[in-house]
């Protein structure tokens, strides 16, 4: 007598799982672009090979069973693991990759990390400059890096670093002051997400004067005066990291106002193999 757990039809599994994890006929069809109708009867038919249901349906949608609720992390995990060593083995091997990302985190960031970094034998990196209202736009094709919480529904997501922010200048600037006279200095304002001089008030107790006089709206360009001795910006720490080290830039306060936000790279499924994306996390992710 043949088993009847043998041979039981992918697309019945798959349409229970996507319900069972969504909690909706409705928006499994939605998902996986099938009908509703077509959804519920590759459930009944699973229903039916396996002798159990797996919902109870009510007047308005649908809830797991006990037994639905017990197997759907198992089916879930075999499905997961499915698609990822088939990503991994036969996945899609893109000869040229995009990266879209803000001219800063690109110069200051990434480019440092690229040294040896292969995605793949022939396969091309293209880097593509993105204007920060753009980092949302889920049609750009590649690899994204967005600013946030990371709390976004994409596949694909790494943090790059944990931003600090601290105040930095040009040694020059300090010439001849003593170390605490560092906020007598003309400041340097920064338009865009990151936290600004009045939070680095709130957090240190500084005075939050003087009013910056010169404001950016790119960091590389506000990093650039603060190199020429334009003043004193308040930086992202990890993305000066180089400056620091060589002296062309001087933090000028142990103080540090640490971001629940951060850089992230973020990509859709499909659109670069799991080894591919595991190569990159490693190289440019701390």
């Amino acid at each position: 007598m043949d088993n009847p757990l043998s041979n039981l039809p992918l697309d019945w599994i798959h349409a229970f799982e996507v319900a069972g994890r969504l909690g909706s006929f409705t928006a499994a069809a939605q998902e996986t672009g099938l009908t509703q109708a077509a959804i519920s009867q590759r459930i009944g038919h699973l229903e039916t090979r396996l002798g159990v249901a797996l919902f109870i349906r009510k007047p308005r949608g649908v809830v797991l069973s006990v037994e639905g609720e017990a197997w759907l992390p198992y089916v879930t995990h075999a499905l997961g693991t499915l698609r990822q060593s088939s990503e991994e083995l036969f996945g899609i091997q893109r000869k040229r990759l995009t990266i879209w990302s803000s001219a800063s985190v690109l110069e200051h960031w990434i480019a440092p990390r690229l040294a040896g970094l292969s995605l793949g034998e022939d396969v091309q990196l293209s880097f593509k400059t993105l204007m920060l209202a753009s980092e949302d736009n889920p049609q750009l094709r590649g690899v994204r890096l967005r600013y946030g919480s990371g709390d976004w529904n994409i596949p694909h997501r790494a943090r790059l670093f944990d931003e600090v922010l601290a105040p930095v200048a040009a040694p020059a600037l300090m010439r001849g002051l003593e170390p605490e006279r560092w906020q007598d200095l003309p400041r340097i304002g920064l338009s865009g997400p990151r936290m600004g001089w009045h939070e680095w008030a709130a957090q240190t107790g500084d005075a939050p004067t003087p009013i910056p006089l010169l404001r950016f709206d790119t960091f590389t360009a506000a990093l650039s005066a603060a190199r020429a001795g334009a003043g004193v910006l308040l930086a992202s720490v990890p993305l000066v990291e180089r400056a620091l080290a060589s002296r062309e830039l001087i933090r000028l306060s142990e103080d540090a106002l640490p971001s629940e936000n951060s850089y992230w790279m973020v990509a859709e499924r499909g659109e670069l193999t799991q080894r591919q994306w595991n190569t990159l996390t490693t190289a440019i992710c701390t």
